[in-house]
């Protein structure tokens, strides 16, 4: 596979000056509310999109004489010297946080990418590189993911952002509209009104000349959607936002937004399914930049505007205890009680000093107070879409999300787990007899609290939408993350994502794993195999790992890939994401065990080239350490999962391979079948895009 050298390898001056100028999409709109996040884009960076697209045709047209690179192949470029790692510095506002040589090389790689092309961030060039803190981190199936938002929506005061791939009318979306209905109850009760902006993908004709169009409530209100009408939301006033770019430019991001003062970046959509998912919760400068984002991809302009638009998630009122104080969502101090609704009034006491024990030396995340060691945990009632129970912070939340997978009379910690895992699609089918009990320590544990007072280094690395079917839409934030990532790990190397077929990334692995770096996949077999056997969307999951193996060097090479199928908590072997009873959705890579990239993207060809993604680049090896802990502890891909090191196969202790999997050799016209029929769902949205 033909490499080429990322053509940009220095930040240039107009780079520098845009990053350095505290100007920015929602500054601009703060001073001038009546222009629209697109125009006023436009007023500050020019007309990126049609500039930053005739970029990506004047790189593919360059490389195409120089014949340095073929449509679709790796970035390949040296790490960067250390004048341009002092420069990438300044790109950034960090506060009092200090980021490593490694987070800003990779930080130096994504910022390159802008001098052509600034509209790629998705964010304003001077809010890609920002800090903050992660409260909370949830790794489990969707319902706890969703309980978590909706504890949040309840608990806003003046508004709530929601962008997601898809929504469908469901128990997972059943979660947040009734969370929207008790929000406006509480409003009406405080005499106030909350601003509601939903961004969602629903395919549609009319996207082929207007991308971005509002929805009516009569769509929003119907049976695939089912969201509130106006009337039975007095207090609350909502717009929803339908974005598609022609024809393969998803709007594949999902996060939440609230009160300019909470974001939430997940990866799962609103929709039932079987997955395991991950959602970070994160608050101080960082969600300025997602606020801007989420600015800029609405575009159009916001009626009502929200009303946070002349704040900053930093301003005195939004503290989050950056300074030692300890404010913040963990300890709420806007949280309602009385005759507001469900509330936490029923939740065991947890104090704020137990869920937030911090190594002061070094920042390490708290261990989370988990079920393992209480002996007797109060029996709380489950928050569910049918019987809600809102918490007033996140120790109430986390209380009692353990007690509901803590060990009973009448039920273990792993019959639990299965009953959690079995969520809506599921009921009643029983675990792996084989599975091992979970011993003290070693609990499913859904919600992991960390200390809440240390920022870190974080910054945004997105992607932007391009619609034309082709692979010329590589250069970009996220891409140049996950690649300076892989590049300049010295240690290990782990990339959690239910697909890994993207091109530029596979020599990347390869060339890792031949100078002695660890690299952990840990991949979902058979999720999404028929899109990914289309002509030009690199193939399916099996068929990669078999290349992998195949193509590095017995040694050093071999043994240095660690290649696992997802195997869930309470099964021994994998289960194809086709049976849609285990499968994983989880997006992130970690270098180093110290900087990770956490968000949207997946390891494919279509995240990497077409949809518009959000993750986040974050700079601590405490709370990498706490991720990838949280991910063993969570499932057991790592006990069970681990492929053939010479042929990339995964076989049980008779030989035998995964029942139902396709095999390494898909054949082309199955592939083409198969490919025809995922395309097909992933328009309904039933497919796993």
């Amino acid at each position: 596979m033909a490499k080429h050298r990322q053509q940009n390898t220095h930040i240039s001056d107009h780079t520098l000056h845009l990053s350095t100028s505290g100007e920015s999409v929602s500054s601009l709109l703060a001073r001038t509310p009546n222009l629209s996040p697109g125009d006023a884009w436009n007023r500050l960076y020019g007309d990126a999109v049609r500039k930053g697209e005739g970029a990506i045709e004047r790189e593919s047209e360059s490389t195409q004489q120089s014949g340095t690179r073929r449509e679709g192949t790796s970035i390949e470029s040296e790490s960067a010297p250390q004048a341009e790692v002092e420069r990438a510095a300044k790109c950034g506002n960090w506060g009092s946080t200090k980021p490593s040589d490694l987070f800003l090389k990779i930080y130096h790689d994504a910022v390159c990418t802008l001098d052509h092309a600034p509209h790629q961030a998705v964010v304003s060039p001077s809010l890609m590189g920002s800090y903050g803190t992660v409260p909370l981190t949830i790794i489990s199936v969707l319902p706890d993911i969703v309980r978590h938002m909706s504890n949040v929506i309840v608990r806003a005061r003046e508004e709530v952002f929601l962008a997601t791939n898809y929504w469908q009318s469901s128990v997972a979306s059943k979660y947040i509209t009734d969370a929207i209905k008790e929000l406006d109850h509480r409003a009406g009760a405080r005499g106030t009104r909350v601003v509601l902006k939903i961004l969602y993908d629903r395919g549609s004709p009319r996207q082929l000349y207007k991308p971005h169009y509002l929805v009516s409530e009569k769509a929003v209100t119907g049976k695939n959607v089912n969201l509130p009408s106006a009337g039975e939301i007095p207090h609350i006033d909502m717009e929803v936002m339908n974005f598609h770019s022609p024809v393969m430019g998803t709007f594949h991001a999902k996060y939440v937004v609230v009160d300019r003062r909470i974001a939430l970046l997940q990866s799962n959509n609103i929709q039932d399914n079987d997955n395991l998912e991950m959602m970070v919760h994160l608050e101080g400068p960082i969600v300025d930049s997602i606020y801007d984002m989420a600015l800029i991809s609405w575009h159009k302009k916001l009626d009502p505007p929200l009303p946070s638009q002349t704040a900053t998630a930093s301003d005195e009122g939004r503290d989050i205890g950056l300074d030692g104080t300890g404010k913040g969502t963990t300890t709420d101090q806007n949280s309602e009680r009385g005759d507001m609704g469900p509330t936490g009034g029923d939740k065991e006491p947890v104090s704020a000093s137990r869920l937030n024990r911090e190594d002061q030396t070094n920042g390490a995340v708290a261990a989370p107070v988990s079920q393992d060691s209480v002996r007797e945990p109060r029996r709380l009632p489950e928050h569910t879409a049918d019987d809600p129970h809102y918490d007033d912070d996140i120790a109430g939340e986390v209380a009692r999300a353990d007690a509901s997978l803590a060990p009973k009379p009448d039920q273990t910690h792993l019959q639990a787990v299965t009953r959690l895992l079995n969520h809506t699609l599921n009921e009643g089918l029983p675990g792996d007899p084989e599975a091992p009990e979970c011993p003290p320590g070693k609990f499913m544990t859904p919600y992991l609290p960390h200390q809440s007072h240390t920022p870190y280094p974080m910054a945004l690395v997105n992607r932007a939408p391009y619609g034309p079917p082709t692979h010329k839409s590589v250069s970009n934030p996220q891409n140049a993350a996950w690649l300076s990532a892989v590049r300049n790990a010295q240690k290990s190397v782990h990339i959690v994502s239910p697909t890994l077929n993207a091109s530029p990334l596979i020599p990347a692995i390869i060339e890792a794993c031949e100078r002695g770096v660890d690299v952990y996949c840990y991949i979902c077999i058979s999720y999404n195999d028929a899109g990914e056997l289309l002509p030009r969307q690199g193939g399916h999951n099996e068929a990669i790992a078999a290349h992998l193996h195949r193509t590095l060097s017995r040694t050093p090479g071999r043994g240095h890939l660690h290649y696992h199928w997802y195997v869930a908590k309470d099964q021994t072997r994998p289960i194809t994401q086709a049976a849609r009873q285990r499968s994983s959705h989880i997006k992130l890579l970690v270098a180093d065990g110290a900087v990770a990239v956490q968000g949207n993207g997946n390891q494919d060809t279509q995240s990497w080239f077409h949809s518009q993604e959000a993750n986040l680049l974050v700079d601590s090896r405490a709370l990498c350490e706490a991720w990838l802990a949280g991910l063993d502890r969570n499932q057991n891909t790592r006990l069970f999962g681990r492929v053939g090191a010479e042929d990339g196969v995964w076989r049980d202790g008779s030989g035998n391979g995964v029942e139902g999997a396709m095999g390494v050799d898909a054949g082309r016209v199955l592939g083409w079948v198969k490919g025809v029929k995922g395309a097909v769902e992933r328009v309904r949205g039933t497919g796993g895009f």
